[in-house]
């Protein structure tokens, strides 16, 4: 009996909270769906009408829509790659023993804790500026012409400055993870003769699988949000060269005054994310067993 009034006290006390969580996610994403079916200019609000899926037909048959996609799979999949391979290698390395690591350590996993717009202007003008930047001054320097990184490698560049930050956390994850290392089972591979690769593929790498499907996962969420990055560098540009998701929503609701095709791009956005995460979910789910 104390029990079933335990439990019953329990969920009386976790009501309020899961009400106002329900209230916080549900009402914005009702609003959104309600003004994605009506012809809703911001600047002429007496043009307001209904207009069905007219807004995500619009949408999803502009040719700037497809690109957005592409693109915002290629940031994906370019920062999760670099962060992931990069990570590894540099979680290997702090994790000797060598003068320094302290501060080592946190040079390297600093980047994560800057601001993403600070990022990304450190990048612009310290780094990728044609004139004073430091690559342009490098090039200079051995005879060749700066390159022009916004303008010639728009995505390429996005994707530099993006997983420069996420590297951090994912060095951070997988050095945790490998300080966990059974250091006895490797000296034992060691004296049997293994290899380093050897030790690295049998040993090393099934002990990350598991970090590395949570990196996944996590930089999946936030890597298909990114905005400040490309308002800060190339403005989705040149053209829609380095244009994503959330630029060409934002393009469409702010640029354009156009709430109606913004809330239609938006939940789009969502759908577009929840299939990307239930595949990654069915994918790598049975690394996150046992």
């Amino acid at each position: 009996m104390a029990t079933d009034h335990s439990k019953r006290l329990a969920r009386w006390m976790l009501a309020p909270s899961v009400v106002a969580l329900l209230i916080w996610m549900i009402v914005p994403l009702a609003a959104t769906i309600y003004y994605s079916l009506f012809r809703y200019n911001i600047q002429r609000p007496d043009t307001f009408e209904f207009w069905g899926f007219k807004n995500y037909s619009y949408f999803v048959t502009d040719p700037a829509f497809w690109i957005s996609l592409m693109n915002t799979s290629l940031i994906v999949f370019g920062v999760i790659i670099i962060s992931i391979v990069g990570g590894t290698l540099l979680g290997i390395l702090m994790n000797k023993e060598f003068y320094g690591r302290g501060i080592a350590r946190l040079m390297v996993i600093g980047p994560f804790f800057i601001m993403p717009s600070v990022a990304a202007l450190i990048w612009k003008h310290m780094f990728m500026n044609s004139e004073n930047g430091l690559f342009a001054i490098m090039s200079k320097l051995v005879g060749a012409e700066p390159i022009l990184f916004l303008n010639d490698y728009p995505l390429a560049s996005i994707i530099v400055i993006v997983a420069w930050q996420w590297l951090a956390f994912a060095t951070l994850i997988l050095l945790t993870a490998l300080q966990s290392l059974d250091q006895e089972q490797m000296e034992a591979a060691e004296m049997d003769g293994a290899s380093a690769l050897s030790r690295f593929r049998y040993l090393t790498v099934p002990h990350l699988m598991r970090p590395i499907t949570i990196i996944i996962l996590i930089e999946t969420i936030f890597l298909l949000a990114i905005f400040a990055e490309i308002f800060v560098t190339t403005s989705g540009g040149p053209g829609n060269a380095s244009t994503n998701l959330p630029w060409i929503i934002y393009k469409v609701g702010r640029q354009s005054f156009d709430a109606g095709g913004a809330a239609a791009g938006g939940i789009i956005a969502v759908v577009f994310a929840n299939i990307f995460a239930i595949i990654l979910m069915k994918v790598l789910g049975k690394n996150l067993d046992g």
